[in-house]
């Protein structure tokens, strides 16, 4: 079974819909999708090795501009932010989020935009919040633009070695990567 779906992935990260269908998945998880663009970005770059530094720059923009869409979802759609919090085990998302960006402002997008969590958390809150949406916005280029670009490298440098050692134990590591996402969704719920 995993074996399918990584050739399926392969495939299409090879394909010439690929940078758009990056560059969607990049916008949408920013505002309200749960999968990561790096489920695309990764085999992409490493389909295409040569491309990882556009490939990461498509990310970036796109990963912004969702945010832009996440940020305005926040602010004049409330009761849909609202529901998004819900749904990604936030129930009490805005006093939460306003409390984090009372106490830490800047920090939370630098951190948070920066890490495997996920980012419309991050974006609607802000829009919840009204925080100042030039900061907002620089921060979101510096923060998501370092994730991705810092993925980018690796793969693009280390990747074939990675690549070959994944494949060869590809049913192994798939394992291990659903428990760790398993993990880590009851370690954010219980810790957030």
């Amino acid at each position: 079974m995993f074996r399918k779906m990584y050739e399926w992935v392969m495939r299409l990260a090879g394909s010439r819909h690929a940078p758009a269908s990056l560059a969607a998945i990049s916008f949408a998880e920013s505002s309200f999708f749960p999968i990561p663009p790096d489920v695309m970005l990764a085999p992409m770059v490493l389909a295409r090795r040569d491309k990882a530094f556009l490939y990461a720059g498509i990310c970036t923009v796109a990963s912004v501009l969702g945010g832009l869409l996440g940020y305005a979802i926040g602010v004049w759609l409330e009761p849909v932010g609202q529901t998004i919090l819900r749904i990604f085990g936030h129930p009490e998302g805005q006093a939460e989020f306003q409390k984090w960006f009372d106490q830490w402002g800047l920090w939370v997008i630098l951190i948070k935009g920066a890490t495997p969590i996920p980012y419309k958390l991050v974006t609607i809150t802000a829009g919840l919040a009204r925080f100042d949406l030039f900061t907002f916005v620089w921060a979101s280029i510096l923060t998501r633009g370092f994730r991705f670009f810092a993925v980018a490298a690796i793969l693009k440098y280390a990747g074939p070695v990675m690549l070959k050692e994944f494949e060869r134990r590809l049913n192994l590591y798939s394992i291990l990567l659903l428990v760790l996402l398993i993990g880590g969704i009851v370690a954010l719920k219980v810790f957030l």
